[in-house]
């Protein structure tokens, strides 16, 4: 049977050994936020919190830590959801295999959500500050919703067919937010909600939203996929969960409530208002810095009786969230060819925060009688990803084309790199998009939502053969040292702290790197990464991604060993060379607490909470 609620998902999680009960008393600040991290760290099971101080209400983190636990989760919908996807991508598969859809047309009565007079949700009545107090980091500017279903429909066309559905983040208190009354809603330009916003700016009236928090699985979800505008989340959400959603009527807003939550925050936006939200440690491992955003009104606060708060934590990757992408890709990798033609797949790489790096194979088709290939196709692919919902905010990507290696993987980084590295020409094969839009979360270009793009696309037989090691006898310029190899190809270098020249817009101090002559033993890697710190960089594939794509705007922090532009194309005949350096405007990283580390390491010992994580099952 469908779940309804969080206490329905705790329960059958307890049953099939995949949660464990935190029995100690524990802070929703800082606290419970490191433990969560460390038994995902561990691949251990769902927790739940029942004596979290200063709260009545009991609270759940790491439903989703592993993809087997997730898919277990919503297994009531989750095979259907993903027949369709096949089914989309290849109609005729329902006439060659038609026993393998039969069960296709059950789903048809989860789709559209029901209506009900009331619902579970409306029992109770609380208040923002009864709420669980989650923060997950220590410079975070207030206690956080972290895993909010966020409600809001058009204000021209009411109704749940024009409703948005999505993952905002939520502040409940701190900054210059009025107690009790109003709570910070952070949204990414591109969002659906976005629209709607700027829809009720336009009519100088309210935009009303609701908030829910727990209740079936499904909806939080359909608020991350990324669905078409035409598809309403919260008919995906029906489909997702095997049941439809139940909506009732909300006496404090003109839209309905989710029956079945545990949780709903009820308000409206005033488009014209705004007001600091934030620091928050934010998934490519940095703090996203106050800046502002919309404020939501507090009407009021529901909850149902059996209520359970959700949680997770975010920081570098891997995370919790980490499942999320895992398992849309696996959702949404069919039907890639239908909305981008002559793509093959991409993949958002989650150790390099996600949107920062995309890796992607597609076809190389045009004038195939050419003896001297060049990327093409892919080049018409590549402004086909960069306009596609989520993938537009893509910082770096790297195309290959397929008729190059057929079993060629994008997952498989490590042989992508290969194959793109023994195959780029750089005087050619590097694209940039300046002065335009990046993650909200990404500060490597300076400014909110501002930085640059590079589209990397090679085609064609090798150029080279990738090293490993350093070969003869070698000097670099004063202030740069340790040469680390991170991957075949690949060279992490230590340089001197950065220094920016605004009338040259760049770091002159990188311009003997750039003056190397190219037999110079170190240019037998075609790539070279300056940063803080190149022994850390190398330590592991994780490392070098992390350091080299969140720490970098490539407009800005490209360079290159004998650099020339030609009718406004740059490249170089030499390595190519990424300056990965901290820098000023660069957000600090995520650190934890010193005292909740110590704290964490008495949990762990021998009879403690932690002690036992190996017991429990990793997933049915």
């Amino acid at each position: 049977m469908a779940y309804r609620s969080m206490s329905g998902v705790v329960a059958d999680l307890r049953r099939t050994n995949q949660l464990l009960v935190f029995e100690e008393p524990i802070r929703a600040e800082l606290e419970m936020a490191a433990v969560l991290r460390y038994v995902y760290d561990q691949g251990g099971p769902a927790v739940l919190f029942p004596r979290v101080r200063d709260c009545r209400f009991p609270v759940v983190g790491n439903l989703y830590g592993s993809p087997q636990r997730a898919r277990y989760l919503l297994r009531h919908g989750l095979q259907r959801v993903e027949k369709a996807m096949r089914l989309k991508a290849d109609p005729a598969a329902m006439l060659r295999q038609p026993w393998r859809y039969w069960d296709l047309p059950l789903s048809l009565p989860h789709l559209l959500p029901r209506r009900r007079r009331s619902g579970p949700i409306l029992q109770h009545k609380t208040s923002l500050a009864s709420l669980p107090r989650f923060i997950s980091w220590p410079q975070d500017g207030g206690p956080f919703v972290t895993l909010p279903a966020v409600y809001s429909e058009d204000p021209l066309q009411p109704g749940w067919m024009h409703g948005n559905l999505g993952m905002y983040r939520v502040q409940l208190a701190g900054n210059d937010y009025l107690p009790e009354r109003e709570a910070g809603l952070h949204y990414q330009i591109h969002r659906g909600i976005g629209i709607h916003h700027q829809t009720a700016a336009a009519r100088s009236q309210r935009l009303y939203v609701n908030v829910f928090v727990g209740g079936p699985p499904a909806l939080a979800w359909s608020a991350v996929m990324p669905l078409p505008e035409t598809i309403p989340e919260l008919v995906f959400a029906g489909a997702l969960a095997g049941a439809p959603v139940t909506l009732c009527p909300c006496p404090e807003s003109p839209l309905a409530l989710a029956a079945e939550a545990d949780f709903a925050i009820v308000g409206w936006i005033d488009p014209e208002l705004t007001k600091p939200e934030g620091p928050f440690g934010d998934h490519l491992g940095y703090y996203s810095l106050a800046h502002p955003f919309p404020v939501l009104h507090v009407e009021a606060v529901y909850h149902r009786s059996d209520a359970i708060w959700p949680v997770t934590t975010v920081g570098r990757p891997p995370q919790e969230d980490t499942t999320f992408g895992k398992l849309i890709h696996q959702m949404t990798d069919p039907v890639l060819p239908t909305v981008l033609p002559g793509v093959k797949q991409v993949h958002a790489v989650d150790a390099a925060g996600v949107h920062p790096l995309l890796l992607a194979v597609a076809s190389e088709r045009y004038t195939p009688f050419q003896k001297r290939r060049r990327p093409q196709e892919l080049l018409t692919c590549a402004n086909a990803i960069l306009g596609q919902g989520q993938l537009s905010l893509a910082k770096y990507l790297w195309l290959a084309a397929q008729e190059d290696d057929a079993r060629l993987d994008c997952c498989d980084i490590r042989h992508f790199f290969q194959h793109m590295l023994e195959r780029v020409d750089w005087r050619r094969d590097l694209h940039f998009h300046t002065q335009t839009t990046i993650d909200t979360l990404d500060y490597s270009g300076g400014q909110l939502n501002q930085g640059s793009k590079l589209v990397i696309a090679a085609v064609g037989e090798p150029l080279r053969q990738l090293t490993s090691t350093c070969q003869g006898e070698f000097r670099l310029p004063p202030g740069f040292s340790e040469p680390r190899c991170c991957l075949p190809g690949v060279l992490a270098i230590q340089g001197p702290a950065f220094a920016f020249d605004a009338e040259r817009g760049a770091d002159p101090s990188l311009q003997p790197l750039e003056g190397l002559p190219l037999d110079h033993p170190l240019c037998a890697f075609p790539l070279w990464v300056v940063c803080q710190d190149s022994r850390f960089a190398a330590r592991s594939l994780n490392n070098f991604l992390w350091t080299t794509f969140t720490r970098s705007n490539p407009a800005a922090d490209v360079y290159g060993v004998s650099p020339s532009t030609y009718q406004r194309h740059w490249g170089c005949r030499g390595p190519l060379i990424i300056d990965a350096r901290p820098k000023p405007h660069h957000a600090p990283a995520l650190e934890e607490s010193p005292q909740i580390l110590e704290l964490l390491g008495t949990w762990r010992k021998p009879g403690g909470p932690l002690a036992d994580l190996h017991k429990f099952s990793r997933g049915s």
